[in-house]
């Protein structure tokens, strides 16, 4: 007899069942799967795409018109958020970001520049895959009273006036996490980041507790840029070679330059952070762009 199979003839040891012997209990009830979709069941999709102009292989016959269609969506092809930027620097031209439920929406921009009159002319330097999600380090109402008791320099009456502000305000901010509107400020940054796996500063395996407040730590200094900086925190993991990306906006560019310097020395990324490449941007329409660039006059 095969050690594979099992004909019945002789008794199995009593703590190995029979395959498919009555065991007198209820069968488990089967938990239906999610649908299967490309849609998020929280957040949305978000592409961050950069370009540079090939001028050598700009003509005079190129369909300008076509490029610069593609660069402001029709309201059948519009994401549900979308800005054009010129780009500083040697690294790309200019660059575009979308967000949208539907991911194939958001590269239907990508592949709409790319297949435009003027894609022969325009090369993809850099781009970046991520969705939206509220943080885990989002403290909850509850978390949210220990730490403002934790503050000791408060009467209760005070902590209850706090903790009912931050209960009201955090489903707006929660919205904003996974819908962020795109601000209309002038200057804007985006840089990708992962968080480090190295002895003695290893980020995955520090306890949560200890992460949490790194993380709160990292919230305050942002907080003192607030009405100068917004920021869009989005997730590459399992998308990208990243684990985040980072975009902010600013009222002044001064203002990138200064917070990010501030939020340096917040233990989270001194001890943690590693930072991929930073891009520097000016929001611009698609005429702004090539205006710039000096493909029109």
């Amino acid at each position: 007899m095969s050690p594979k199979c099992y004909d019945g003839r002789f008794p199995l040891h009593p703590l190995v069942p029979k395959m498919n012997a009555p065991t007198g209990r209820p069968p488990h009830a089967q938990k239906a799967p999610p649908p299967a979709s490309i849609v998020p069941e929280l957040g949305w999709h978000c592409g961050h795409y950069f370009y540079r102009l090939r001028r050598e292989m700009l003509g005079d016959s190129d369909d300008i018109a076509s490029l610069l269609a593609a660069l402001s969506p029709a309201d059948a092809d519009r994401t549900e958020r979308f800005q054009g930027y010129i780009i500083s620097g040697h690294k790309a031209d200019f660059a575009i970001m979308a967000m949208d439920p539907d991911p194939l929406k958001v590269d239907a921009i990508h592949q709409s520049i790319m297949a435009s009159g003027m894609g022969h002319a325009i090369e993809p330097t850099w781009s970046f895959v991520s969705m939206s999600e509220v943080s885990e380090y989002v403290p909850s109402v509850e978390q949210f009273r220990i730490n403002t008791i934790r503050d000791g320099s408060l009467t209760s009456e005070e902590v209850d006036t706090r903790v009912a502000a931050y209960e009201a305000r955090l489903p707006m901010m929660n919205h904003q996490r996974l819908m962020p509107e795109f601000p209309e400020w002038p200057a804007a940054c985006f840089y990708p980041m992962n968080k480090q796996r190295v002895v003695g500063a290893n980020w995955f395996t520090t306890p949560f507790s200890h992460r949490r407040e790194l993380m709160a730590e990292h919230a305050r200094s942002g907080i003192a840029f607030a009405g100068k900086v917004s920021q869009a925190i989005t997730v590459g993991v399992g998308l990208d070679d990243w684990e985040w990306m980072v975009t902010l906006w600013a009222r002044n560019p001064q203002y990138l330059k200064e917070i990010v310097y501030a939020m340096r020395f917040d233990e989270a990324s001194a001890g943690y952070a590693e930072f991929g490449p930073f891009y520097t941007g000016y929001r611009a329409t698609g005429e702004e762009i090539l205006r710039h660039c000096r493909v029109i006059d």
